[in-house]
């Protein structure tokens, strides 16, 4: 939904950031600020934000910027060494990169452990799994575009935006329970988004009325 001339709120209701985005621009519309869920913070959408001069105030995915595992079950990294200590204090004795960086997914660098000391280790439960012949960690390497997108996430005009979602949200449940669009009430693509036209038509109707 349009909250401003510049500024663009975007929602799971609606279409792909890459389709919706250049048929606005390319209509006149002058686009300065998209603000979406974490959905929409994938490399190829902070690419076409900066090449487009668009401020994407779209929070990164905790995995990218936390990692899946549990605070409990993460390694410490010993800056001296360059490697990871696992929670019994022994050292990784090599690490490798894999992946190439700039295509597809994040490039990781993966830590192989002395598999001898893990089929002792008494906390082996949970972190060593039996009769594996290696035992590795993990860690994905953040992208040039996630590591600037994570450095816009902390300024000023980032979270001031991202205060402006609840907008959006707001509308989502409207059209969901005033306006049935939790539910495809016809199959094929083009049902489906004739669907969403005329149901956002109908807010947006309403929307007018009121400000009249």
């Amino acid at each position: 939904m349009i909250q401003q001339q510049q500024t663009m709120m975007f929602s799971k209701y609606m279409d792909l950031y890459d389709i919706v985005v250049p048929q606005d621009i390319s209509s006149g519309m002058e686009v300065e600020t998209v603000i979406g869920d974490t959905a929409y913070s994938e490399k190829n959408n902070i690419e076409y934000s900066k090449g487009n001069g668009i401020k994407l105030v779209s929070r990164l995915h905790p995995q990218i910027t936390q990692g899946a595992r549990k605070k409990e079950n993460e390694f410490e990294f010993n800056k001296d060494a360059g490697l990871y200590v696992c929670k019994v204090g022994h050292m990784a004795t090599r690490k490798a990169r894999q992946g190439k960086k700039g295509v597809g997914k994040n490039q990781v660098d993966t830590y192989y452990f002395e598999v001898d000391k893990c089929t002792r280790c008494p906390l082996r439960e949970g972190c060593y799994k039996e009769g594996a012949k290696s035992k590795t960690y993990s860690v994905s390497i953040k992208s040039d575009q996630h590591s600037s997108q994570a450095k816009f996430q902390e300024s000023e005009y980032f979270k001031e935006k991202a205060k402006e979602r609840y907008k959006i949200e707001a509308k989502n449940s409207e059209l969901k329970h005033r306006h049935g669009y939790d539910v495809a009430e016809s199959s094929g693509l083009i049902g489906m988004e004739l669907q969403g036209a005329m149901a956002i038509f109908a807010v947006n109707i309403k929307r007018i009325l009121k400000l009249m």
